[in-house]
């Protein structure tokens, strides 16, 4: 189980600090940046949260891209754990490999029960946005992803071979 209590929120300001930290460790981890959104430089931050205030509202959405909403897992101390990209529809690349939530744990935070805890809540999210069957996705090395969804519900559709070889593993949840 995780260690605090833990809630979705939307990006702001008023978690600059904790948001970098958690961005830093990230990237000092060397590890891939999951969701993509966190690869972003946060610098400047307001830019950034202007960014992804756009991508929810659907402007300047890049060409075969979809309107998407991002929020921050945060404990009951304030401090960010995670963060979860929720698609509000799928193109043919999302439908494949994608899926609709695409979530990342802090790298030092894993092993604490919040990937199960952010896909339960963003699950919330997506039945509020009206999606009634969520596609979310794992690569097929990843074990801990699997469980998480398998956890929270997901029934194994028919895996995907990206071109590089790498084999996705393709889950839906009803909602």
């Amino acid at each position: 189980m995780s260690k605090e209590k833990v809630r979705l929120v939307k990006p702001s300001a008023e978690y600059k600090e904790t948001y970098v930290a958690f961005y830093e460790d990230w990237v000092a981890s060397g590890e891939s940046m999951v969701p993509w959104v966190i690869s972003k430089e946060p610098f400047p931050f307001e830019e950034m949260l202007a960014f992804l205030e756009r991508s929810e509202l659907g402007i300047d959405i890049p060409e075969g891209w979809v309107r998407d909403s991002t929020y921050w897992l945060v404990t009951e101390s304030d401090r960010v754990v995670g963060a979860v990209n929720i698609r509000h529809e799928l193109n043919e690349k999302l439908f494949h490999s994608g899926g609709h939530i695409g979530y990342g744990i802090r790298p030092g935070e894993r092993q604490n029960g919040y990937g199960a805890e952010i896909l339960k809540l963003s699950l919330e999210i997506t039945k509020d946005l009206g999606i009634t069957k969520v596609l979310v996705v794992c690569d097929a090395h990843n074990e801990v992803s699997r469980r998480v969804i398998l956890r929270n519900g997901g029934i194994q559709d028919q895996d995907y071979v990206e071109p590089d070889g790498n084999i996705v593993e393709r889950f839906w949840i009803g909602n």
